[in-house]
């Protein structure tokens, strides 16, 4: 919550022009330099008297909030000395994930290596209203969740950042009106957090603050809503004076004042900007003075009706007659990107790197595993400084939490190294970095068109080809069973039927809890599970191909109708009907729980898939069951079989790149041989660039091949001649 509640202000401030901040030339490195130095010199030396008096936790949440705000600066310090600033991150990231399981020598010697490492960085001309803002924005998070969590660190951490931002605005250039308001805000934030208010009021302060500190306002408004809103509330301000509530009319009073007539000072200031200083000295001071101190109703009745009414409505007066108007929208109202809103650029980028931190990450393993500790921290540091940084910069924008949460895992793997660690929990790291390479790829990339058609048709082809089979069946055996007048054997059939898709929908659900609960063997299970559906598909590819031929087709559909109807049982047509449907639902549901593990952010293209898939089974069984058209069966056949023989390459080479991911399969990088396609595309296809993957898929299509070969050219050739044989052999006997 902080990182994104920070990342939105900070973000808006430095995309900014400000308009009532005094126009002077200001570093934003020096800026960020000012703001990182503010933070940390105050958190630092807490974290290490917390962790001396054996608070791991406490000093695991204060490390937690350095590790999130220091990177949003990254590129500013860089400006400075990225060697220094690549230190600093690495070492915040490594502090954290130590905390409690590192020695606390080793952490506090990285503490003070930072502290040691903030004085390198000059500071000349920063802009000490941006560095305010920055820390309201920290200070008003922390006291958030202090009064949650009822938590006195983050207490006493947002009342210091409140105190200080005081402190720092004796470094500011406003004009009088402005520095006067500013600097009676900042005073009654302080009393406020002391008093312990409640935070929705801070945070409705530290936004008035924060505008008036970077001149922008965060939404567009109706201004003269907001003049009636100003007028109803101090009604109602009146109601509470009457019944002596005066805690209730102060709120009222700073609610008129905070979030409404603030967004109304620019128009006025260029009607009259003496009337405005005099409206904010009536509203912001005199009448909450005379509030606080608890003077008669009446009497405040009196100034509001005699002194703030009048100059409000005149100033309104003058503002519409002027037309004046103030722009909104400085600052966007969402900074946080939808996933994959990055340029071309940005996308090819991460790509890049990904593949890079991937073989690096490959190469680590090799080396901690030879015994090479130094070379492969080296290798491990090399991924995160020199790559994945480069990710997180579009990555962040969309979203910092999964950022962040990267960040930790290179740290802990780099602790790990560091440590010496078995190599089952170093490559187990590992492993949880890959997986979420391919998650960041998506966060940026987006799912883009073809994928998503990819997983659509995909999906369709499934059900389609699955339902199929069951669709002949059953409509055979109703067409016959009316044809023989067993009409009372039709409602078994649907029996059957219902009684399978529900142990269709049981199936579903219990193959999902055992993948939901499966934990770190969830990549493993999904790897079986996309073997499995592999090897079930190429047995009922060839199934599909030795029935092609319609009059085959007949035979095997007619073998099994009267095998029903010879027995005349009941219990016969519903395990009939209940088997040919179940079987096929058995298969669908092993082919879309592997699908699932693919198609991430595409599952409402997969569920319209079905969807479609369905709606076209439907259709094929009225035709059959209601227009009685014979079905182009080798037509349909075919392209099961092809779908078929599609969906188990794109399985195989999915389950192959899992066990690669998961060590269990060597990893062959094939990068600049092999096209790299995008991380979606990849997972609808199989395509990696891997020799293993590549490998086994041209394995496995050069076997359908073949067998499509033998079955639908050779064989029949062969028994052509084998027919014509036997006639001719036939003949001459008869002769």
């Amino acid at each position: 919550m902080i990182l994104q509640q920070y990342t939105l202000l900070f973000v808006g401030l430095l995309v900014m022009v400000p308009a009532t901040h005094a126009v002077y030339a200001y570093s934003d490195t020096d800026t960020s330099s000012v703001t990182v130095s503010e933070i940390l010199s105050y958190s630092l030396p807490v974290i290490k008297e917390q962790i001396r008096d054996g608070n791991i936790d406490d000093a695991r949440t204060l490390s937690a909030i350095n590790a999130e705000i220091f990177p949003l600066h990254l590129q500013n310090l860089r400006a400075y000395d990225g060697a220094v600033t690549d230190e600093i991150h690495i070492l915040l990231l490594d502090i954290h994930d130590g905390i409690g399981d590192v020695p606390d020598s080793e952490i506090l010697v990285q503490i003070e290596n930072i502290e040691r490492l903030l004085m390198t960085y000059p500071i000349m001309d920063p802009d000490y209203g941006m560095v305010i803002a920055m820390l309201l924005s920290v200070s008003d998070e922390q006291y958030q969740k202090s009064q949650v969590h009822n938590n006195p660190l983050l207490y006493d951490y947002a009342l210091y950042l409140a105190e200080r931002s005081h402190e720092l605005f004796s470094h500011t250039v406003y004009d009088d009106r402005l520095r006067l308001e500013i600097d009676s805000f900042l005073g009654d934030l302080t009393r406020q957090i002391k008093d312990k208010q409640d935070f929705v009021l801070v945070g409705t302060l530290v936004t008035t603050i924060n505008r008036d500190l970077t001149g922008a306002e965060p939404v567009s408004y109706d201004k003269q809503g907001l003049y009636d809103a100003i007028y109803g509330l101090y009604d109602e301000m009146l109601v509470a004076l009457d019944t002596a509530n005066y805690d209730t009319a102060e709120a009222l009073a700073i609610e008129a004042y905070l979030e409404n007539f603030e967004y109304l000072e620019a128009d006025i200031e260029q009607a009259d900007p003496e009337l405005l200083y005099s409206l904010e000295l009536d509203m912001r001071e005199e009448l909450r003075t005379m509030i606080k101190d608890g003077q008669d109703s009446e009497q405040i009745r009196a100034f509001l009706q005699e002194s703030i009414l009048p100059d409000l409505q005149t100033a309104e007066s003058m503002v519409t007659t002027q037309g004046g108007t103030v722009s909104g929208d400085i600052i966007p109202q969402k900074v946080i990107r939808e996933m994959g809103d990055a340029s071309s650029e940005q996308k090819s980028g991460v790509r890049s790197e990904i593949d890079f931190i991937r073989n690096t990450l490959q190469e680590m393993l090799i080396q901690y595993d030879t015994g090479d500790y130094q070379a492969a921290y080296n290798s491990a540091r090399t991924a995160y400084l020199d790559s994945y940084e480069s990710v997180e910069i579009p990555l962040r924008a969309i979203n910092p939490d999964f950022t962040l949460e990267v960040e930790f895992q290179f740290a802990s793997l780099r602790n790990l190294i560091k440590e010496q660690a078995e190599y089952d929990k170093v490559r187990d790291q590992s492993i949880a970095i890959k997986r979420n390479l391919d998650e960041s790829e998506r966060l940026v990339t987006g799912t883009g068109v073809l994928a998503p058609a990819i997983a659509f048709s995909s999906s369709f082809a499934v059900i389609f080809r699955e339902g199929l089979e069951s669709v002949l069946v059953l409509g055979a055996i109703l067409t016959y069973l009316e044809a023989s007048r067993n009409n009372r054997f039709k409602k078994h059939v649907y029996l059957g039927v219902l009684f399978a898709v529900a142990a269709t929908a049981v199936t579903w659900f219990v193959a999902s809890f055992i993948i939901d609960i499966s934990g770190a063997n969830r990549e493993l299970i999904e790897a079986i599970a996309a073997l499995s559906a592999t090897a079930m598909l190429f047995y009922v590819s060839f199934w599909v191909l030795n029935k092609i031929e319609h009059k085959k087709w007949m035979e095997f559909v007619k073998a099994k109708v009267w095998q029903a109807t010879t027995t005349g049982s009941v219990t016969v047509f519903v395990l009939l009907s209940f088997f040919t449907v179940y079987r096929e639902g058995f298969e669908t549901v092993l082919f879309y729980q592997a699908m699932s593990g693919f198609a991430k952010y595409m599952e409402g293209y997969v569920g319209l898939g079905f969807a479609a898939g369905l709606g076209v089974l439907f259709l094929i069984y009225y035709i059959m069951r209601k227009i009685g058209r014979r079905l182009p069966l080798r037509v349909l056949f075919g392209l099961t079989m092809g779908v078929g023989a599609y969906m188990s390459i794109t399985f195989l080479g999915n389950a192959v790149r899992e066990l690669q991911i998961l060590d269990l399969v060597p990893y062959t990088g094939l990068f600049g041989i092999i096209p790299r396609l995008d991380i979606n595309l990849a997972t609808m296809t199989g395509i990696y660039p891997t020799l293993e993957t590549i490998l086994s898929q041209l394995v496995l299509l050069g076997i359908y091949l073949v067998a499509s070969l033998y079955v639908l050219v050779l064989r029949p050739r062969l028994e052509k001649r084998l027919t014509a044989m036997r006639r001719s052999h036939g003949d001459a006997n008869a002769c």
